[in-house]
């Protein structure tokens, strides 16, 4: 099994993010990207590098309590490795990645409540809170997700986004700021979401037609990976397969998949929702104005 990385050991093209204002050049110019290594994310990076030719600062929030987070690391080192020797003028385009411990960052009330609230009627994950208050503490407004069609952040947005024009020259989707004051603006307010009318599918078609599908598939997003191949169940493998990219996952574990989409799955969101209601009945919390959302 591999080892787990020491959080001071940063790999070459890494680096610490430090403090609320980093030197990137011109920053209306450069793009902020949440990049993972996954899918989404680097189909997004490919574009920035490769079709638009902009300056790209990807940041990294490191989860370790999620199993393949050096296998995500590892995923980007190789890919920007790849695109320095295959593309070199990403060598001055491609920023080190800043690299931040999910452990270190502190989530304010405010943003607490608001996944309190959205959780009431859909379930996002706890990244949905860390990810809003890295931003706030670091002062970075824009930073890109890959929120895409078949995305429930997506869907929760859909109502709430208006298209905008990015200073680096291309149209994007944020979330309206006439909405400020709801749930959906406090935990998605400071992103931008540029793949928010694609899905995993167009990306494989674009990637190809691109010339880049060597790289996407050098992509990871498995977070519980066995024996280094992905699992089947956990949520990337199962939206992976669901969203038409079942061949990236191992024929077995597809199988094993089915079977707990099919008889497990089903029970668990009912579960969630009556455990999340059964704790904020113990915590009672007072009453709060409508908003609207």
């Amino acid at each position: 099994m591999q080892g787990t990385r020491a959080n001071d050991d940063l790999p070459e093209g890494f680096a610490r993010v430090d403090g609320p204002h980093e030197d990137v050049g011109d920053a209306a110019r450069c793009v902020r990207l949440l990049w993972t290594g996954g899918w989404d994310s680097t189909f997004r990076l490919l574009q920035l590098l490769l079709r638009d030719r902009i300056r790209v600062v990807p940041y990294y929030l490191e989860d370790r309590t999620r199993p393949s987070t050096d296998t995500e690391i590892d995923t980007m080192a190789r890919i920007a490795r790849r695109l320095n020797e295959e593309f070199p003028h990403t060598r001055e385009l491609l920023q080190p990645v800043r690299r931040a411990a999910v452990a270190d960052i502190v989530v304010d009330e405010d943003i607490l409540l608001a996944l309190r609230k959205i959780r009431r009627r859909s379930f996002i994950g706890s990244q949905y809170a860390w990810l809003p208050a890295f931003c706030r503490d670091h002062a970075l407004d824009g930073m890109e997700l890959g929120v895409h069609v078949d995305d429930k952040v997506q869907a929760l947005l859909r109502g709430f986004v208006v298209e905008v024009a990015h200073p680096a020259g291309f149209r994007s989707v944020r979330v309206d700021p006439a909405r400020a004051g709801t749930p959906e603006h406090t935990l998605f307010g400071a992103f931008g979401f540029p793949l928010f009318r694609v899905d995993k599918r167009e990306i494989e078609r674009d990637s190809r037609a691109a010339g880049w599908d060597h790289i996407m598939e050098m992509t990871w997003f498995c977070h519980r990976p066995v024996r280094g191949r992905p699992c089947g169940l956990c949520a990337p493998c199962v939206y992976t397969i669901e969203e038409g990219l079942a061949r990236r996952v191992p024929w077995p574990r597809r199988v094993l998949s089915f079977f707990y989409r099919r008889f497990v799955l089903p029970w668990k969101g009912p579960l969630r929702q009556l455990r999340l209601m059964m704790r904020g009945t113990r915590e009672r919390p007072p009453p709060e104005p409508d908003l609207g959302a």
